[in-house]
């Protein structure tokens, strides 16, 4: 019993081992009823090689990245998994880390240093996140260097190159989409002596970005997400900031060149989506954050809800020793923030109890509007270790566990020809720690129940973040 209770409460390390095989099933044993009407894939990506040359990468966000695709046709699964061909993991092949990561150093020369991160190509690990634009999927980090792949063999294709002269250095692997002119968001943000944000738009056919807003800034704040209403984007400066020309010089690995000044606010800069003009910058106290849930206008009012954490020290218990973290999860809360545009203040309350992360809605139908229902990964005492379902209207929840379990971000599928905000599935990749494989669950995105799941041939490696495509 005690070797059960011991596994069950350190087996989530095993998320944090290498796997370097990539495989095909065309079948995975599926106990439950996996819906027919649920057609296409769930694709993943995953830092999946976590040690290269020897060599432990310094942090969770350095790990090679790896596509993991569950096919859905007539209630069966498939199964396929492939590394993308990126410089980076061409260099991992020969044992070398080649390219400055997240907070991995390549231990390059001081002239190759300042080289590097006044160039756009940081690093090509596209390890974060996955879009779709127009017939072409990407996948992306948080260097503006996305990767083209075939989202039914995970064939990597090459880099998108833009037929525009923008110049970036850092951007987010979280684009919004623009319905009305089929049209990826973004931000970059370029290093100088006066450095600069810009919010561009990419439309679907084409290889140019729009640009839609430009700000300066003399320290740019680190920004892993940011927010879309309808009317408006939203940049949300945390005090976590970098002086470019120190992080030439500095020596140290990319994150490591930012400063937290907890004594400082967080600044939501407005812009009109229409226009580009800079509606405001509104003040609050200061946090940190990852993850947007969504934006919507409220009469005068911009509503904002994310997953707020106290200070930044979430990235620093994400560095890795040879076993997994170095640190405990701090909690991160479910929390909206509401901008009074005229007037200017801003007031907070949390949605929810309980550490949430990785949030997902119903992206198509509820983004940039309000909304009932979200979906996060919960932490309990070490790590993830369940789902959970918020009514964000109510403050309700309901939560999916089991012993031994470790599920990765929910993904909401809407079931075709519904109107209910919450009719369909929640898809999760979940780690069992006691089989030392993963599964894929299925859950009925009303009753939050399990209805299937569909057993992986191997462990996969937590990640970040994925998509479904049809």
């Amino acid at each position: 019993m005690a070797t059960t209770e011991a596994t069950s409460r350190t087996g989530y390390r095993l998320g944090f081992t290498s796997q370097d095989e990539e495989t095909r099933a065309d079948r995975l044993p599926v106990a439950g009823e996996v819906p027919a009407w649920l057609t296409g894939a769930l694709v993943r990506v995953t830092p999946a090689l976590l040690d290269v040359g020897g060599r432990r990468v310094a942090h969770w966000f350095d790990g090679l990245a790896m596509l993991n695709r569950f096919g859905f046709a007539d209630g069966q699964v498939s199964y396929g998994s492939r590394f993308i061909e990126s410089r980076a993991y061409e260099g991992a092949k020969e044992g070398e880390l080649r390219h400055g990561g997240f907070a991995t150093d390549p231990c390059r020369s001081i002239f190759k240093r300042v080289q590097q991160v006044f160039s756009p190509d940081i690093t090509d690990n596209p390890n974060v996140n996955l879009a779709r634009i127009g017939e072409r999927y990407i996948a992306m980090t948080e260097t503006p260097m996305p990767v083209e792949f075939d989202a039914e063999t995970l064939k990597t294709l090459g880099h998108v190159e833009y037929a525009d002269k923008l110049k970036a250095h850092v951007t987010t692997a979280h684009p919004h989409h623009n319905r009305e002119r089929d049209e990826l968001v973004n931000y970059v943000a370029r290093f100088s002596r006066v450095s600069e944000y810009v919010l561009y738009g990419l439309p679907a056919g084409g290889a140019s970005r729009r640009v839609i807003a430009r700000m300066p800034v003399k320290e740019p704040a680190y920004m892993h997400a940011f927010g879309m209403s309808g009317s408006y984007l939203i940049l949300a400066e945390y005090p976590l900031r970098v002086n470019p020309l120190k992080l030439a010089f500095s020596g140290k690995p990319f994150i490591e060149n930012y400063t937290w000044r907890g004594d400082e606010p967080v600044k939501f800069q407005v812009f009109e989506r229409a226009t580009g003009r800079h509606r405001g910058t509104y003040e609050t106290d200061g946090f940190f954050c990852f993850h947007h849930v969504n934006a919507f206008e409220r009469g005068g009012e911009l509503v904002l809800d994310l997953c707020a954490y106290e200070d930044a020290t979430v990235i620093d218990s994400l560095y890795l020793d040879e076993t997994g973290p170095r640190g405990k999860l701090p909690p991160a809360q479910l929390r909206r923030y509401t901008v009074d545009l005229e007037g200017g203040a801003v007031r907070s309350e949390p949605l929810a109890d309980g550490s949430l992360e990785l949030p997902r809605i119903d992206y198509g139908r509820r983004n940039t509007r309000d909304y009932s229902y979200a979906y996060f990964t919960g932490s309990g005492e070490d790590w993830i270790d369940r789902l959970v379902k918020v009514d964000v209207r109510g403050g309700t929840r309901s939560e999916w566990s089991e012993d031994g379990c470790y599920p990765g971000e929910p993904v909401f599928v809407r079931e075709p020809g519904t109107e209910a905000e919450d009719a369909g599935v929640v898809l999760s990749v979940v780690l069992d720690a006691r089989s030392g494989r993963s599964f894929l669950l299925v859950l009925d995105a009303g009753s939050f129940e399990e209805i299937a799941r569909a057993e992986a041939p191997h462990h996969i490696p937590f990640g970040f973040h994925g998509q479904f495509f049809k």
